[in-house]
């Protein structure tokens, strides 16, 4: 079990700081036809996810989602994982700084031999909604409708699970995870084939940047679909999904955030920005 090598990838398209522990992999997610001001490919320091077998042009749209491509395709490791620049799965260490308190090896190391397959950050509750109705007043129905339609004719067993997981209030969210290869394989396939679809059904003519990285949007709830049914047919036990804190490395508006989530929910004013 020691041996197992672990990567988590760590979607970002600036500098920033990064853990110092050797099982993050700092990616520049769509790093394709980025340049400097000299007109020069832009270098973060960073690997780039346009490296390999890639879709780093699809960033705009698929947003963390190119990095995960990236690392389905290209990692050599046992575990794959996801995070973001500003947000960390936490793990047991103390201080101020709060780099020092990101997970690290020797306790994911421990996870895995302790025999989770799938670590995930703990769900995000949205109390008064469910994950339908939240998403519909903060973007557009016709993204889930559409993928509730192309799932029932391609992959009509996972129908059941979808419907279960758009009625609860809660979720994983944020696109984080670690999980095994042969589940990270299973999973990116039959997630990009439901998103590629997507995209040529949706009309994004009229959609502005932001309305324009629905898949990323869509994708956080297609996981939990994923999963749902993975546990259900028994290829993964409740007992190897492990939940962990997570930390933002910046501070959030709490005011601001609960103000939006009230306007959409009461107003029905989408969200124009990510928080």
């Amino acid at each position: 079990m020691d041996r197992k090598k672990a990567k988590i990838i760590i979607a970002a398209h600036k500098e920033y700081q990064m853990p110092e522990d050797s099982i993050y992999l700092p990616l520049h997610v769509g790093a394709e036809g980025k340049t400097d001001e000299e007109g020069n490919p832009l270098s973060l320091g960073y690997l780039k996810d346009n490296t390999g077998d890639n879709i780093s042009f699809k960033n705009p749209m698929y947003c963390e989602l190119t990095g995960l491509y990236w690392a389905w395709k290209n990692l050599d490791a046992d575990y794959i994982g996801l995070a973001h620049y500003r947000r960390h799965f936490l793990g047991k260490g103390k201080g101020k700084d709060k780099f020092q308190r990101v997970l690290r090896g020797k306790e994911l190391r421990f996870l895995i031999n302790k025999g989770y397959r799938v670590i995930v950050p703990r769900k995000r509750n949205y109390y008064i909604e469910s994950l339908y109705s939240h998403y519909v007043h903060t973007y557009r129905a016709d993204e889930l409708d559409e993928t509730r339609e192309i799932i029932e004719r391609i992959y009509p067993e996972y129908i059941e699970s979808y419907d279960t997981v758009l009625a609860r209030s809660s979720g994983y969210m944020f696109n984080m995870m670690i999980m095994e290869r042969e589940l990270v394989e299973d999973y990116c396939s039959w997630l990009f084939t439901i998103l590629d679809e997507l995209v040529e059904r949706v009309d994004d003519s009229e959609m502005t940047d932001f309305e324009k990285r629905y898949p990323g949007r869509v994708s956080e709830i297609l996981f939990n679909v994923w999963l749902d049914r993975k546990i259900a047919c028994g290829d993964v036990q409740e007992d190897e999904i492990a939940e962990l804190p997570f930390i933002y490395m910046e501070k959030v508006n709490k005011i601001k955030k609960g103000t939006a989530f009230l306007k959409a929910k009461f107003l029905h004013k989408g969200y124009e920005k990510s928080f």
